[in-house]
């Protein structure tokens, strides 16, 4: 029994879904994503402003784009691990102009008036408070869980998209469900860097317990609970959100098969191919990557023929308006940005033994 707190950070939205066992209750929200956010911060500093940049590995995207901007016309610094934002290879990253330093020479940028500080960070924890405020509840929780997206710091050779490959393959052939994605604070493999910083920054939240777990596979955990599959053994789920787009094939909550793909890159008629052969077990990490995929991992077959539903959520579900195949729009808990929340909780829930949720 107690209060929840679950946080989907995506390169669009940060979606929030707080739940109060107690009483029965959920509230939620959609707001911007932090990476948008901190890059109009950034923007808005003033583009001959210096900047000294600390804090960890955050989604990058816009933030990274600012801050290359700003090199161009003035100086950056940043620490080794806020670097990471921008890429993990420090020669990429000082290519741009940007001065990687210490920790100590950073301190001491803090206190140069010629320089502004930014701190980035998937976590705003003065917004979250403001935000969980703003409905009425607490800024106390007794768990924390959070997701998003970790390629993981491959080792030199491989590639990120093969190492994350590889990550999740070790991942679910222990355990073949979703939430075997699913870690507390202190388990998480120390190559997920993305999400060892959430984690990290998440112990100053006020709460007992944190957790993290990969945004796609929260998306498909999610997905699964809408009550349209409720009653179903064979199951189709895709999310289409702003930045990545995943597919999976479920039996029975097990995993079977999934495909991921940057959602810019993908096509109804692709993504129709792929609902096709992702069931059948035809679809190889191999394959997906040679025609411009995330990746694939394929454990058993289950047969296009016998599946029962295909649930599509995600903020960009609009793209399979045309398609060819009896897609379903799903909304876990009546809400379709709530795809990755509810993965979140169910994870939690299994996780920490608490009844069940209808999601009704």
């Amino acid at each position: 029994m107690g209060r929840y707190l679950m946080l989907d950070i995506g390169a669009g939205t940060l979606d929030m879904l707080y739940y109060d066992t107690d009483h029965d209750l959920h509230y939620k929200a959609v707001v911007r994503s932090p990476v948008r956010v901190l890059a109009d911060e950034i923007r808005n500093m003033g583009n001959k402003t210096n900047l000294v940049v600390t804090g960890g590995e955050m989604g990058g995207g816009p933030v990274s784009q600012a801050l290359i901007d700003r090199a161009a016309t003035a100086q950056v610094m940043m620490t080794a691990p806020a670097a990471a934002t921008i890429h993990h290879d420090r020669e990429r990253v000082t290519r741009h102009g940007i001065r990687v330093i210490d920790r100590a020479e950073a301190e001491q940028k803090k206190n140069d008036p010629a320089f502004g500080h930014v701190r980035v960070g998937d976590l705003q924890p003065d917004r979250l408070q403001r935000i969980v405020e703003g409905m009425g509840v607490p800024f106390a929780f007794d768990a924390v869980a959070i997701c998003a997206q970790d390629h993981g710091v491959a080792p030199p050779g491989v590639s990120h998209l093969d190492f994350r490959h590889q990550l999740f393959t070790a991942a679910l052939e222990r355990d073949p469900v979703p939430q075997a994605l699913m870690y507390r604070s202190d388990e998480v493999p120390e190559s997920m860097n993305r999400l060892l910083t959430i984690a990290h920054d998440a112990l100053h939240l006020p709460t007992d317990r944190v957790y993290v777990m990969d945004s796609g596979m929260a998306a498909i955990l999610g997905a699964s609970m809408d009550r349209l599959a409720a009653d179903k053994e064979t199951i189709l789920v895709l999310d289409i959100a702003t930045s990545h787009t995943v597919g999976a094939a479920m039996q029975n909550g097990q995993l079977y098969g999934f495909f991921e793909y940057h959602t810019k890159d993908i096509t109804v008629e692709r993504l129709d191919q792929l609902l096709k052969a992702l069931p059948e077990g035809r679809l190889s990490h191999r394959q997906i990557l040679d025609k411009g995929g995330h990746g694939a991992y394929s454990r058993k077959a289950v047969g296009f023929a016998d599946v029962q539903l295909i649930l599509s959520t995600g903020p960009r579900r609009g793209l399979i308006a045309t398609s060819t195949l009896p897609i379903t729009l799903g909304a876990p808990w009546g809400d379709n940005m709530m795809t990755g929340t509810v993965g979140l909780l169910e994870a939690l829930r299994q996780r920490e033994g608490l009844a069940p949720i209808p999601y009704l």
